[in-house]
């Protein structure tokens, strides 16, 4: 792995600046690579000062919709050479499994890759540091916003030489899901409530029918494993909080035991545990606006989603390609900020709130409702309806388009078709 380059290649004697990232993770660096191919002037703070420092606690994949964005960074190469697994999928229902596959003759399903972070976080940072426009500032820790007119006009960071203070016309918060950014501007946190914990666990010599990843929908239990780079599979179970007493009485025990009781469990007695067992007991779903004047926030910072559907890497680089097309112009001093703010803010709200909606529902740790129970029965009993689960699931299309008439004329007339067999008295 290339060590990032952190000489200053943007790097402005007075501390302004075009744009402030605080955040040098996925977000944070897909949008510093896009502002500055645009033009802009860069400056990518990392409270960090390991360049290979990374994320730890992450479902490790990127959905299909985050594979333009990939391709437009440049990073589809390295992915491939790090190892990075196209993430195929199957999922486990009371009905069967549902493996969506290309149409005969059609081309082939939409993909990205599961990749651990440990690989992916280092490689994009130092795509950021060797774009020539970014400045990526390593352990520099955001201490406070800098207000100027009724705006954020700039930040104060922590560094390992003292105080700082950076100025720009943009403040983009890449900080996670209790982005400081945020925070320091006041943006309301909208917070719900997640009936789930989850605990996960790397293992190597793990195999998985047909080498792709299988996902488990018990109901209201869930629990995913994903091939990565490195022959590393991730292991995660999503269990409602009713069983958290045992877990907490005996982690591992109850961690296995899970596992081992799913259908068509993988094989965790013979392979080798190569990670602890890490997790969370409590995991909100969190809403913030994406803008506000003289800031924008990408990527978990504006919207947390639910990590049983590994979707917030992908968004991770999605909002910072959205962002980025919307505010370079502007945030380089040539067009209306605010205008351009507001673009984006849209852009994000329509494309992402709808997605969210359904997660905050499931998240109170229920059993499928009707209309999940009519598509996914029909997705574990029809290809094409499997391919168009597979197509939300990816976060293709929305849940309009998941529930477009067609989509569910069909799948109510699979589910019939199904019925009207199982009732014929056998010949």
């Amino acid at each position: 792995m290339t060590e990032p380059d952190t000489a200053p290649s943007g790097r402005q004697p007075d501390g302004t600046y075009d744009v402030v990232i605080a955040g040098a993770g996925l977000a944070g660096c897909a949008a510093a690579i896009l502002l500055a191919r645009r033009g802009v002037r860069v400056a990518l703070l990392e409270r960090r000062s390991d360049p290979g420092a990374y994320k730890v606690l992450c479902t490790h994949a990127l959905t299909a919709c985050a594979h333009p964005v990939l391709d437009e960074l440049g990073l589809l190469p390295d992915l491939e050479k790090a190892g990075a697994v196209r993430n195929e999928a199957r999922w486990y229902t009371r009905w069967g499994w549902i493996v969506p596959k290309a149409a005969p003759g059609g081309p082939e399903l939409p993909y990205a890759y599961n990749v651990r972070r440990s690989t992916l976080d280092p490689l994009i940072r130092s795509h950021a540091a060797r774009t020539p426009g970014v400045d990526l500032l390593l352990g520099h820790r955001l201490t406070g916003l800098l207000r100027e007119g009724g705006r954020t006009a700039g930040v104060r960071v922590t560094t390992p030489e003292g105080e700082r203070e950076l100025r720009a016309r943009l403040v983009v918060g890449a900080d996670g899901k209790d982005s400081a950014v945020a925070g320091l501007a006041g943006i309301p946190t909208r917070r719900y409530e997640n009936g789930r914990f989850g605990y996960l666990a790397h293992y190597r010599g793990l195999p998985l029918p047909g080498g792709i990843g299988q996902t488990w929908f018990l109901e209201p239990d869930m629990a995913y494993s994903f091939p990565n780079d490195d022959g590393v599979t991730v292991l995660a179970v999503l269990p409602d909080k009713k069983r958290l007493p045992a877990f907490r009485e005996d982690l591992e025990g109850s961690f296995e035991a899970f596992v081992r009781a799913l259908p068509e469990a993988p094989p965790i007695d013979s392979a080798e545990r190569v990670s602890k067992i890490i997790g969370t007991v409590d995991y909100p779903l969190v809403t913030r606006e994406p803008t506000a004047p003289g800031i924008a926030l990408v990527g978990d910072a504006a919207l947390t989603g639910d990590p049983l559907w590994g979707v917030g890497c992908g968004w991770a680089l999605q909002t910072a390609d959205w962002l980025a097309g919307e505010v370079a112009p502007a945030a380089a001093g040539h067009g209306d900020l605010d205008r351009s703010l507001a673009a984006y803010a849209r852009v994000h709200r329509r494309r992402l709130r709808p997605h969210q909606r359904l997660a905050v529902d499931f998240a109170r740790s229920r059993p499928f409702n009707p209309i999940e129970r009519l598509m996914f029965a029909a997705a574990a009993r029809d290809a094409a309806a499997a391919r168009h689960m597979y197509l939300f699931a990816s976060r293709l299309i929305g849940p309009l388009g998941f529930l477009d008439p067609r989509s569910v004329t069909r799948a109510v007339v699979v589910n019939l078709r199904h019925r009207t067999r199982r009732s014929r008295p056998a010949a």
